[in-house]
């Protein structure tokens, strides 16, 4: 549900020559690719924009980020209303951009029980993982979803049907249906950043009759993920303040595994993606929402918050170790500042013993290429457990 939309004359006319000479150079040439592509389902034949950066390479699994248009939009407006490409580019993950079908109304939309159609969008995107991931190299760990207001909505509906595939979500100008949160109960916890401004005539902050209030919603997955039942609050700097409108930032930390729920509500903001390249009325440019949901999602897998490798300390001695790269793909190297072996042991999510030996200054390298493939171990050093990530 948007107000926003942008159709191909108007946004070559924004673009200008010089951009639009770069986007086609960068589509055509041996670089990032933008791919339309086609997927059967349900007896339909339903569309996706795929955008593959150019740092992606056949056989390292990479994170996967869903990015749903709002209603009566399409997946072109969305790829660069709600642009995520900048920061593929950098960090290498890709983006779809499921195209939603015509409701009963005329409008395109994706089905998240408004009662205008019966389309089966939960099955079609699980179908559009399964087909992006049978063509290229996705850690299923790692798989998100974000997008704007309906695209919003569907984010919240994924985490609550589909959470076996989704690591953590965000909303921009979307919540929940009335009473969703009552039948929704994910198989682990959801990470969730929701961004939403409290002038919203279009999906009300405050909720309505037949949505969840903003509050509410935040409130509900702070108390699934077992997070602090009150946020640390901060009041983000003013740096647009011709933009009328300021934020507030709030997060409910301590959730189960790491994970969090953060909110940024927009004070007076509109309908609109912050930080948009797209100026209108009530787009707040104190932030920037694409750039604060792929930091966000960048902290997470499907099991929790990834442990980034650092130096770690072994309980009850002077002795410290680092151990790296993580995540990794073949060779674990411990670099000891002590020359008393250690005896480790790696470990399944399941809790089964995979491997084990010791580790000295002499020879500190574990090999793990014969492990599965983007998949979460365990490696205890000396009753010190680190949890590893295999490409």
């Amino acid at each position: 549900m948007t107000n926003f939309s942008l159709r191909k004359n108007s946004f070559l006319k924004t673009l200008g020559i010089g951009a639009l000479l770069l986007l086609f150079f960068s589509t055509t040439g041996n670089a990032q690719q933008t791919i339309n592509g086609t997927l059967q389902h349900d007896g339909l034949t339903r569309s996706y924009i795929l955008y593959v950066p150019a740092s992606y390479s056949p056989g390292t699994n990479v994170p996967l980020v869903f990015n749903f248009h709002g209603y009566t939009s399409n997946a072109n407006d969305q790829m660069f209303y709600g642009d995520f490409r900048p920061f593929a580019d950098q960090d290498g993950f890709l983006i779809v951009h499921p195209m939603g079908t015509v409701d009963n109304v005329g409008n395109t939309h994706f089905n998240v029980g408004w009662g205008t159609s019966n389309i089966d969008d939960v099955g079609f995107t699980e179908a559009l993982i399964d087909e992006i991931s049978s063509n290229y190299s996705i850690n299923a760990d790692r798989i998100y979803s974000t997008g704007m207001s309906n695209g919003g909505f569907m984010s919240y509906k994924l985490a609550c049907e589909l959470s076996d595939r989704i690591a953590a979500i965000a909303s921009v100008t979307g919540t929940m249906n009335k009473n969703q949160p009552n039948a929704c109960t994910p198989s682990h916890q959801i990470p969730v950043m929701e961004i939403h401004g409290t002038a919203d005539a279009t999906v009300p902050y405050q909720g309505a009759n037949w949505i969840e209030s903003t509050p509410d919603v935040v409130s509900f997955w702070a108390s699934f993920n077992n997070c602090d039942s009150t946020p640390e609050v901060t009041n983000i700097a003013d740096t647009a303040p011709n933009d009328g409108s300021t934020v507030e930032y709030q997060v409910f930390k301590n959730g189960d595994n790491g994970a969090r729920v953060e909110h940024y509500k927009i004070i007076d903001g509109g309908h609109k993606w912050p930080g948009t390249a797209f100026n209108s009325a009530g787009t707040n440019y104190d932030i920037d929402a694409s750039a604060l949901i792929w930091d966000f999602f960048s902290k997470y897998d499907i099991n929790g918050v990834i442990t980034t490798l650092s130096v770690e300390e072994v309980e009850g001695s002077d002795t410290f170790f680092s151990v790296y790269p993580n995540p990794v793909s073949s060779i674990i190297t411990v670099d000891l500042k002590i020359q008393e072996p250690l005896k480790y042991s790696i470990f399944s999510l399941e809790g089964k013993l995979i491997s084990k030996g010791s580790i000295s200054a002499s020879n500190n390298k574990i090999d793990v290429s014969a492990l599965s493939s983007a998949t979460i171990y365990f490696l205890n050093i000396a009753n010190t457990i680190i949890k590893i990530q295999k490409k």
